[in-house]
């Protein structure tokens, strides 16, 4: 019979892998919290011209947006309603992605180690399981 992804590594060491790696992964990523500060008056981008600066809010995007949908709706042919429809929208899925923060919740050095060690460990098992193996090295 033939181990996992047809080599000769073991099928119970990639079963065992895969689970301590989904486990510590799964440990790993809930004890990350995500913050953000986006809002209709948080400054996306800011910029500074002539000795001050400015700052565009996520609202002021939505001016440009309210045009283009209009001018969609009144001529779809015209590339510049799409434009304008189509660019604030990246800026705010840009300017949302940006503002994300992410922070590591407070955990003792115990848990920390024990997800290090399941999710580094269960993916050097799963490795190791898909490595062919000579009947020379196994004797």
């Amino acid at each position: 019979m033939r181990g996992a992804g047809g080599t000769s590594g073991g099928l119970s060491q990639f079963f065992i892998g895969l689970t301590m790696l989904c486990g510590g992964g799964y440990l790993l990523l809930s004890s990350i919290t995500v913050t953000t500060n986006f809002g209709l008056g948080a400054q996306l981008y800011r910029f500074s011209a002539n000795g001050s600066g400015y700052g565009i809010t996520s609202g002021m995007i939505m001016i440009p947006f309210m045009f283009g949908v209009g001018i969609v709706f009144y001529n779809s042919r015209n590339w510049l309603g799409w434009l304008l429809t189509i660019g604030p929208i990246v800026a705010l899925v840009f300017g949302v992605v940006s503002s994300i923060r992410f922070n590591m919740r407070t955990m003792s050095a115990f848990d920390l180690i024990t997800i290090l060690v399941l999710a580094v460990g269960g993916l050097g098992l799963f490795l190791r399981s898909l490595k062919t193996f000579d009947n020379e090295q196994i004797s």
